[in-house]
């Protein structure tokens, strides 16, 4: 019978190595973000409204993966870099709307950049990127336990 200890075994982990690889990737986009004076958590920020070019609160909450007591201090940061503008809905003044500036779209600009330099890391094939963002995708997707 296996030790039942190995299943605690760093190595037999699929948590860290998803954790390692995600703060290697994140970190290969540093050098081009801090050109833009941005953070990660920023930049998807702005991808996402690059996109819409306005949203609320919540859509953008469900759109990141993220807490929305996450969201506000990043909201706050990108407002006082005038990237963005924060509003209460006309309709629903329970609703947060965030919408690009000016000056937040001309940073698009800048940005389209990053992800043509990021293909040439030597992380994966072209397949295997597909194929990994499929499976990440996979899990994002599932049911929480």
């Amino acid at each position: 019978m296996e030790d039942i200890y190995n299943l605690l075994l760093l190595k037999n982990q699929l948590c860290f190595p998803t954790y390692a690889a995600a703060n290697k990737i994140i970190r290969s986009y540093q050098p081009m973000l801090k050109k833009l004076d941005l953070t990660y958590t920023q930049y998807i920020v702005m991808m996402v409204l690059w996109e819409k070019e306005t949203v609320n609160e919540k859509d953008l909450v469900r759109a990141l993966y993220l807490q929305a007591n996450t969201l506000t201090p990043l909201l706050k940061k990108l407002l006082s870099k005038e990237l963005i503008t924060i509003s209460k809905d006309r309709k629903d003044k329970r609703n947060i709307i965030i919408s690009l500036t000016e000056k937040g779209m001309a940073l698009k600009e800048k940005a389209v950049c990053i992800p043509l330099s990021l293909m040439n890391e030597p992380f994966f094939t072209e397949e295997e990127a597909l194929l990994y963002k499929q499976l990440l995708s996979k899990i994002l997707n599932a049911k929480e336990i």
